[in-house]
Parts: structure tokens; C-alpha cells; sequence
């Protein structure tokens, strides 16, 4: 991990449960980088690609509403299954310059699990800051949780969702905040809604029973544990009616029955912790509940990042 001590660069880190070789070529192949480079809603479409010492890749970024970036990356250093370095978000035609370079990092932590680690560096401390201000606006970090699911989606055919988040807070007390249901409560909801436990169980085989609201709406939901670490706690999801009856998405009656969700927490700095989501569809369903699951990956990633900017607020008070 590199050390997070220059105000110029940001860092960003990743665990992908897949061989070394996997991860670089599907990194570094613009066949399969089309599959997932970019944020939620964004395409690509490459131009050249020159994977060596001063060679080049060019490429179009189109945005869900139309935008269109132009972009080209050139590379610096080629250390094959090792490392990259290059700079990031230029182009010629337009005449400007990169944004940032990038110091990409691939590591063989066991068989098949890969760290990517990443260091951009700025000119400057305040254009880093105005740059990560617009990844975070941009929803720009979902491109390696895209990275995440394609990799998943072509070792293993299965379709999950991941989502990450870096907290400035100890790993301990961001277990609290999803163990303790006077916490959990405060910020997991949606945006706009409140959450209320009709009774609390958050241990090993323990079975909690909600309700979430707002002014206009109501719906309940089961909640029951299968693992509980300080690194890692898996749980099934339903929809239920007022009396905890199993039932289905009040308003999107194709969404699957039974949702497993995993939540890891990693250790980034002292007091930075890395909570990883991985939801996918648990037990049985149709191809209509798959596809709609497929579909939604957009409204998902809106909905978790309104329960993390609550959890950023509910940790600063």
C-alpha cells in the first residue's frame, strides 16, 4: 500500500477475486475494457491502443446524456502483471493536457485474488482536491466496482452489484455502525426515508424485522444473519408485509425474492476504513428477476450512495 502522505495524490485501492494474469488483461484488453471502463451509464468506444513505452491509447467517452469526452492516455512505464504508469485525460485535438498520472500497481495476493492499487498524482494539492470532489460527484470510483462485476461475470457467469466506500474512520467503529441497530438504523435507509427496527437481532442466525418510511410510503423488510466477523458480515434480504410476511418489491413486482449481501471492511490507513458491498441475487429466479436485477445496478448505486453520504454525516457528529 503506498503511503497516503503527499496532499498532490490521491490513492485507491482494490481486491478483485481473480488470478493476476485475469486481472491485467482484462485492465489492459480495450475488447473487454468496453465491457466496464467509465462510471455507471457510460460507454466507451477505442480508437488505437499501443500498450508499451510512449505508446498510446485513444479513446471516446459517451455519458448517459449525451456527453462526449474525448481521451487519450500515454504510457510512461510497462512492467507486464506488474505495473503502469501513465497520464490520464489528455488530448490533442483539443489541446489540453492530462489531468493526472497515474501510478497503477498490480499485486498477486493469493491464486486468485489481485490487488490493483492506484496513485494519481496532480500538480497540485487543489487540483486534487477539486478532482476527487468531481470523482465522488461523478460517481467516477463505480468504474472499478463495474471492473469488479465484469471480472465476476467472466470467470464465474454470475451477476452481482459491488459498491465501495472509504470512511475516515477506525475499522472498529465502523463495525459498530453496522452491529449496533442504534447506529445501523440512523443511516442505511434511503435517502428520504427513516428506519425503524421492529426487532433487532444482529448476530450469527439472528432475524431482524424492519420498517423504512417517509411521509408518503411505507414498506418492511427481513433481515437474517449468516456470518458475523469484525472484517465481514453476510446477510439475506427480503421484502415483508407489516406482519413479517415474505413478499416482494412494492413497486418493482419482477425484483428477485431474496437478495445476499456481503459487506467487508478493510483497513486503508489508522483511521480509514474501505467498506466493500457485493449484493447478488440468493436462491431461485426467473429471467425476468435477473434481468431487472441487471437493470438496476444504476438505481442501486444511487440508493447506496445516499445511505453512505448519511453514514459520512451520522460519523462526522
Amino acid at each position: 500500500m503506498a503511503a497516503k502522505n503527499k496532499p498532490n495524490e490521491l490513492y485507491l485501492t482494490r481486491v478483485y477475486d481473480a488470478p493476476l494474469k485475469t486481472v491485467w488483461d482484462a485492465f489492459n484488453d480495450p475488447e473487454q475494457a468496453k465491457h466496464w471502463w467509465g462510471p455507471r451509464g457510460h460507454t466507451i468506444k477505442t480508437h488505437a491502443k499501443d500498450l508499451r513505452v510512449g505508446g498510446h491509447w485513444t479513446y471516446t467517452m459517451f455519458g448517459p446524456e449525451g456527453q462526449v469526452w474525448e481521451n487519450k492516455t500515454v504510457y510512461h512505464e510497462v512492467e507486464k502483471y506488474s505495473r503502469l504508469v501513465y497520464d490520464h485525460g489528455g488530448n490533442d485535438e483539443q489541446d489540453r493536457p492530462p489531468l493526472f498520472r497515474v501510478t497503477a500497481t498490480f499485486t498477486e495476493l493469493a491464486k486468485n485474488k489481485t490487488e490493483l492499487s492506484f496513485v494519481m498524482a496532480f500538480e497540485n494539492e487543489a487540483m486534487a482536491k477539486e478532482i476527487a470532489k468531481f470523482i465522488k460527484q461523478a460517481s467516477g470510483n463505480s468504474t472499478w466496482d463495474r471492473f469488479g462485476e465484469y471480472l465476476e461475470k467472466e470467470q464465474h457467469n454470475k451477476e452481482i452489484f459491488i459498491i465501495n466506500r472509504t470512511f475516515n474512520t477506525d475499522m472498529n467503529t465502523m463495525y459498530k455502525m453496522w452491529t449496533d441497530p442504534d447506529h445501523f438504523s440512523k443511516w442505511l435507509a434511503p435517502t428520504g426515508f427513516d428506519m425503524q427496527f421492529i426487532r433487532a437481532e444482529i448476530k450469527p442466525g439472528g432475524k431482524s424485522f424492519y420498517k423504512m418510511s417517509n411521509p408518503d410510503f411505507t414498506m418492511y423488510g427481513t433481515i437474517q444473519y449468516k456470518e458475523i466477523t469484525p472484517t465481514k458480515i453476510v446477510y439475506s434480504q427480503q421484502f415483508a408485509d407489516e406482519k413479517e410476511n415474505i413478499s416482494r418489491h412494492p413497486g418493482a413486482p419482477t425484483w428477485p425474492e431474496s437478495m445476499l449481501t456481503t459487506v467487508m471492511f478493510t483497513a486503508e490507513d489508522t483511521n480509514q476504513t474501505r467498506v466493500t458491498i457485493q449484493w447478488e441475487v440468493e436462491g431461485k429466479c426467473t429471467p425476468d428477476e435477473l434481468q431487472a436485477f441487471i437493470k438496476e445496478r444504476g438505481g442501486m448505486t444511487q440508493g447506496w450512495t445516499g445511505s453512505f453520504d448519511k453514514l459520512e454525516d451520522y460519523l462526522a457528529k
